[in-house]
């Protein structure tokens, strides 16, 4: 949907919904102006130079946030300005823009929302929700990897047990790195590609349902889902000699929980999914990812002052894996039956915390690639931060998640003042 046709929306929402801004009790106005950079440093450049060339990302962006309330109602609208100087582009970008009504029993939230569920740090099981991988490979500040979901989300709270619900009408899948600035891997680079998104249709709905209540420690949740996978499938015109490909979003189930709370000096995560590919449930359509077991254990603790470190372990694990490897055509690259990826995040504090150095690092020992992230930030004042780091790609073949992006090495730099 149109960026500025969805922000008339959500202004004229809030201008009819809420009650004059003479009978609000609060509002408050504020933002961010950002600066983000990010240079390829492979020395491999683009073939097109209009499309960057050694440059992934290269904007300017103006946050505008304004926030209300009026009783028992409220309502937030952040949106941001963004001039793409790679492309010479301008832009809007609706980041939330959603009314609350809040309640001792339960509350409600109509409108464009970021909702993040599950246990783990930068790996989703259960967090369904759409999120933009080309931000956080070019170096984008980490909020920028969660998308808004235009969505009504309802949770209800008692003694006992928890419930939130989540209805989300317009499908927005995961947003990957564009092709015309990242070198990435196509199994398919001869035919042409259209894309294939579920229609804005009641019957193409997403619904979500989470339900929580503290065990012991542990902050535990059931979680259980029925929509589309957020990554694409491709099918082709003609499986000998195509002339187009296709990609599309086959339907999807999942069914999980999660725990995590203080353990042994630190902090424990367990987590667990189950998804149920609705559209070959047989495994018989190579087209189609299986369904698959996912699950993750991490552990963090601070290990001296201001030194914190955590690890995670994720393994994903195919189901019908004897028909994938009798279905899959001839010359595409095979997937093991387990898939693992190990995460290390460090973190050391400096100078009355306004200095950061971070380390976050995947590794995946079936498919021998990696993802690495050193950074510094600094907080020169309360208004003014900055940050600084790189992001390494490598691994044994070109054809896996990482592995494909290993010519795309990049160096960047955030600057955002508060205001």
């Amino acid at each position: 949907m149109n960026a500025k046709i969805i922000c008339i929306a959500i202004i004229s929402l809030l201008l009819f919904a809420l009650p004059p801004l003479s009978h609000t009790q609060e509002i408050t106005f504020h933002g961010f102006v950002q600066g983000n950079i990010s240079a390829r440093v492979t020395g491999n450049e683009t073939s097109d130079p209009k499309e960057g060339g050694d440059y992934l990302s290269g904007e300017e962006r103006l946050r505008g946030e304004v926030t209300g309330r009026s009783g028992p109602s409220d309502f937030v609208l952040k949106i941001d300005l963004v001039h793409d100087s790679i492309a010479g582009e301008d832009g809007t970008d609706v980041r939330e823009g959603y009314i609350d009504y809040r309640s001792a029993d339960y509350d409600v939230r109509i409108g464009r929302q970021i909702i993040t569920w599950g246990a783990g740090d930068l790996l989703f099981i259960n967090d369904i929700y759409p999120k933009d991988y080309g931000a956080l490979f070019s170096g984008q500040p980490l909020e920028y990897l969660k998308i808004g979901s235009d969505a009504a989300k309802i949770a209800v709270y008692s003694d006992l047990l928890s419930v939130e619900l989540v209805v989300i009408p317009f499908f927005e899948p995961y947003h990957l790195p564009d092709p015309k600035r990242f070198f990435l891997y196509n199994p398919m680079p001869g035919p042409a590609q259209t894309i294939d998104e579920p229609r804005a249709e009641t019957e193409n709905t997403e619904i979500a349902l989470r339900l929580y209540r503290p065990i012991g420690r542990f902050d535990t949740s059931l979680y259980a889902y029925r929509g589309f996978f957020k990554l694409p499938g491709m099918k082709t015109d003609d499986p000998v000699s195509p002339t187009k490909a296709t990609l599309f979003y086959p339907r999807l189930s999942v069914y999980g929980l999660s725990l995590q709370g203080a353990f042994a000096n630190g902090v424990l995560s367990i987590e667990g999914g189950y998804y149920d590919s609705l559209d070959d449930r047989g495994g018989n359509d190579p087209t189609v990812a299986n369904s698959s077991v996912r699950y993750l254990v991490g552990y963090s603790r601070q290990l001296w002052t201001d030194f914190t470190a955590g690890i995670q372990y994720y393994g994903e694990s195919m189901q019908d894996y004897s028909r994938y490897e009798g279905f899959l055509p001839a010359g595409f690259p095979k997937t093991d039956r387990l898939h693992q990826l190990v995460t290390l995040r460090l973190t050391q504090m400096l100078k009355y915390n306004t200095l950061r150095l971070g380390l976050f690092s995947f590794y995946s020992p079936d498919e021998e690639d990696w993802f690495i992230i050193p950074e510094v930030r600094y907080n020169m004042t309360d208004s003014v931060w900055t940050s600084v780091g790189v992001n390494l790609f490598g691994g044994k073949d070109s054809t896996t998640f990482f592995g494909q992006l290993d010519k795309n090495d990049n160096l960047y730099a955030n600057l955002r003042y508060e205001f």
